[in-house]
Order: C-alpha cells, then sequence, then structure tokens
C-alpha cells in the first residue's frame, strides 16, 4: 500500500473516533448537568480541557457556558478538534482512497458529513441536543461496523484499525485525567454523593458504566481506574486499545508478536508489555496524574513512530 493512502486511512479512522468522542463528552455532560446542577452549577469547562483546547476557548470565547462550549467543540471551524472539523477532515481523507475503502463505508462517512452540515445543526444541537449528540456517535458506529462488515483484513483495515485504537485509548486517559486532576472541586468531596455522580459520568462517558456495574457493584475510584485503564477485554480500556493496535501494527508488518523490527512496532509493544504487568494499586500511589500523562506521551511517540515508519520520506543513500 502506497504510505499515502495508509496515511489517509490511519486519520480517517482517528478523525471520526474523535467526533464520536467529543459527541459522547458533550452528551454524558448534558446529562451530569441535570444531576448536579444544584450542587455545583454549570460542568462545561472541563470539557474544553479534555480536548487540550482550553487556551485557544478561552482567549476566543470567554466565560465556559453551555452555548459557547457547544458551540466550539462542535461547529467551529477555527477549532481543529471540533465535530465539524473532524467529521470535514475524516471525509476528505476517505475521498482520497474511495478505491481503496469499501463502497458502503464511503457513503456513511459522506452521509455523516452531510447530516453535520445540514442547514438545521446548529439549531437541532441547541433545541435537541441529547438526539443530536447521540445521533453522531450512532454515525460514527454505524461507519465502523459497515468497516468491519464490507472489508478484507488486509492493511486497509489493519490501519483503520490502528488509528481508531490509538485515538481511543488517547482519549480515556484524558477523560480519567480531568476527573481526577481538575474535575472534583475539593479533597473533603471525595466519596460523597458528588463525587459518585462525576465517576458514574466518566465511565458513562467510556460507554462502561453498564460493564463497572456488572464487575465491580457500587462506584469506587481504583476499580473505574482499573477498569478503563487495565482492562484487557473492555474496548475502550487503554490496555485493550493498546494490545489491539500491537496487533494490527504486526499484521500490517508481517513480523511476529512479542518482537519489533521497526519503532513503531518497540514503541507500541514496549507499552503494551508495560501495560501487562502494571497494577491499579501501584499506579495510584505513584500519583495517577503522573501515570496518565506519561501515558500521553507514549501514545503521541508511538503515533509519531508510525509516521516515520510508513509514512515519512527516507533520504536516498
Amino acid at each position: 500500500m502506497l504510505s499515502r493512502a495508509a496515511e489517509s486511512i490511519f486519520w480517517m479512522s482517528r478523525y471520526v473516533e474523535r467526533a464520536e468522542n467529543v459527541a459522547r463528552f458533550i452528551h454524558v455532560n448534558l446529562q451530569l448537568e441535570l444531576d448536579v446542577a444544584e450542587m455545583l452549577g454549570e460542568q462545561w469547562d472541563p470539557l474544553v480541557k479534555v480536548t487540550g483546547d482550553d487556551r485557544d476557548f478561552h482567549e476566543r470565547y470567554g466565560r465556559p457556558t453551555r452555548e459557547n462550549v457547544i458551540e466550539f467543540l462542535t461547529f467551529d471551524r477555527e477549532n481543529p478538534n471540533s465535530i465539524l472539523s473532524c467529521v470535514d477532515r475524516a471525509r476528505e481523507n476517505a475521498r482520497s482512497v474511495r478505491e481503496i475503502i469499501s463502497t458502503e463505508m464511503w457513503e456513511e462517512i459522506n452521509r455523516f458529513y452531510l447530516d453535520v452540515h445540514a442547514p438545521g445543526a446548529r439549531e437541532q444541537a441547541a433545541q435537541e441536543s441529547h438526539d443530536f449528540f447521540l445521533n453522531i456517535r450512532r454515525a460514527s458506529h454505524l461507519i465502523e461496523g459497515t468497516k468491519n462488515e464490507t472489508m478484507s483484513r488486509g492493511e486497509a483495515w489493519h490501519f483503520s484499525r490502528l488509528g481508531r485504537y490509538l485515538e481511543r485509548a488517547d482519549k480515556t486517559t484524558r477523560i480519567l485525567d480531568v476527573k481526577y486532576y481538575l474535575l472534583l472541586p475539593s479533597v473533603g468531596d471525595v466519596g460523597k454523593p458528588l463525587d459518585d455522580v462525576q465517576w458514574t459520568a466518566v465511565l458513562q462517558s467510556a460507554s462502561a458504566f453498564q460493564v463497572y456495574r456488572t464487575q465491580y457493584g457500587q462506584i469506587d475510584s481504583l476499580r473505574v481506574a482499573e477498569l478503563l485503564l487495565l482492562d484487557r477485554d473492555f474496548p475502550r480500556s487503554v490496555h485493550h486499545c493498546v494490545s489491539y493496535a500491537d496487533a494490527s501494527l504486526h499484521s500490517i508488518s508481517g513480523a511476529p508478536r512479542r518482537g519489533f523490527h521497526n519503532s513503531a512496532e518497540r514503541a507500541l509493544g514496549k507499552l503494551a508489555a508495560e501495560l501487562d504487568y502494571t497494577d491499579v494499586e501501584e499506579v495510584v500511589e505513584g500519583g495517577l496524574h503522573e501515570f496518565l500523562d506519561g501515558l500521553q506521551g507514549k501514545l503521541n511517540d508511538a503515533g509519531a513512530a508510525i509516521f516515520d515508519t510508513f509514512v515519512a520520506l527516507k533520504p536516498v543513500g
């Protein structure tokens, strides 16, 4: 596969996943607003911090009101991580590889694009917010399901899965970090009803609430971190995402697992092995924020190594 096609497929999936995650955060926060408005007031600033665009937001919008944050995260063309920007880039990348992805997948991505650009989209986001952001999540699921049902498990499919899982792992670390480091107003609130509501919102942001209840029962911050970071089977845990991204990387190169032939395989394989032997109690004892910050750096390093291995032009000697 040509390197430019691999890069387009990789980023196509990353942008679709990113759009879904932004919609997921907003949708959950709309519900959280109903649950904790009397105790805490509006809780919109953390959503901007999750995406890492808080400086840009505050320079251009000022106060993090519901209306300002939804506009910034959904329709702002100057925000590269807004849903509109992500869908635009996903469609452009998909358009450039139409001969590689399936026709059905292209149609779903194009339909997603048209829905977000519809004349009444802003009005629907304001007046029917829950339905609007739920439909964005469903569009992403439909694209992923269509890919899995209509594409062979070749290089294109694996590059798509690689991009999607790296993006998902990054966003899972960010929602955990925001809750632990920014969201709770004081240490005295730990273990109180507000704390439980916020941890529930974190689980819902990762579609993990039902899975958590089945496995653990009552809300406990340590167990929430364990599920979202280290669970091998839950599809949005960091461990699961890294493991499956590593598997796709080796399928692309043809190299056996538990070894590496390039910097990308080394970076992802090393991170997967580290997570294999990580204990959540040790993570919290050493500092959850510091651990998450380190994970984000390693995921960024893996993404850079993938670019260097498969995309970057090599000098001719």
